[in-house]
Order: C-alpha cells, then sequence, then structure tokens
C-alpha cells in the first residue's frame, strides 16, 4: 500500500509518500515535497491546485492520502486557506483521502515507535509531520 501524509501549512501542501509492504516500510523518492497554492487564492487557483496533486498522486500510484486534521478553534487553530486545500483534496473523485487528528496520530506514535530517527531519513525537515501522518496511517491499517 502506498500512502502521502499530508500536512497542510499556511498555503502549501506538504507531502511525504510511505509504502507498506511485506512488512517493511519504505519511503520512496518523490520529485515534489510541497504543493503551493497560488497567492490569489481564486476558484481557478484551487481547481489548478487540485489538479496538480491529483496528478502526482496518480503519477506515484498513491492509494490512500492522509491529511493531520487542524482543529477549527483554539490555540492551535488551523488557518481559512488550509481548510480551503483540505476541501480541494477531498473533493478529489479518485482519491481515497481521510483526515487524522494529531491525538491519533502522537497515540499511534507512543505505541508504535519509529524504528529510525527522522534525522536518519533522506526526508526534509519541514517534512517530518507529513512523515509522522504517514506513518501512523500505515501501523493503525
Amino acid at each position: 500500500m502506498r500512502i502521502c501524509g499530508v500536512d497542510l501549512t499556511g498555503n502549501d501542501a506538504v507531502i511525504c509518500l510511505l509504502v507498506k509492504g511485506d512488512g517493511a516500510l519504505n519511503l520512496p523518492d518523490c520529485r515534489v515535497r510541497k504543493l503551493t497554492l497560488k497567492k490569489g487564492h481564486t476558484g481557478e487557483d484551487l481547481r489548478q491546485f487540485q489538479v496538480e496533486f491529483a496528478m502526482l498522486m496518480s503519477e506515484y500510484s498513491v492509494d490512500k492520502v492522509v491529511i493531520r486534521e487542524r482543529m477549527p478553534k483554539g490555540k492551535f487553530a488551523g488557518g481559512a486557506i488550509s481548510f480551503k486545500l483540505e476541501a480541494a483534496l477531498q473533493l478529489i473523485p479518485e482519491l481515497d483521502v481521510t483526515l487524522m487528528p494529531p491525538s491519533r496520530i502522537n497515540a499511534t506514535l507512543a505505541e508504535n515507535p519509529l524504528s529510525i530517527r527522522f534525522s536518519e531519513t533522506e526526508l526534509k525537515a519541514f517534512q517530518e509531520v507529513a512523515f509522522k501522518t504517514a506513518y501512523a496511517a500505515c501501523v493503525s491499517s
């Protein structure tokens, strides 16, 4: 199973691909680390973002997209743009998209600690949340 973990921050969808197979997890190479919504935030910009994301997921044969859920209220509330991005991704008909709350990600990581340190992966530091989201989805499925 090929999973894409997504962390929505500002205008960006930070992604990390993770492949679960034969009891092992692998990090396949991906030419894109994040997709950015253009500054205009128009309907056309959102549609373009949606098309680019769908094409990328198709190109890498992603089976499931898991988005780290942002809180609508409180200290860690998500911004308005990130909710637009979330909706755009959820409305892609050919993708299986789910949300995973941070509390569930943390609980899954506590029960199933990572076998390697994040710093030992070849991912960029800004991809850590997307990686943990994908990992939590892999071990909880």
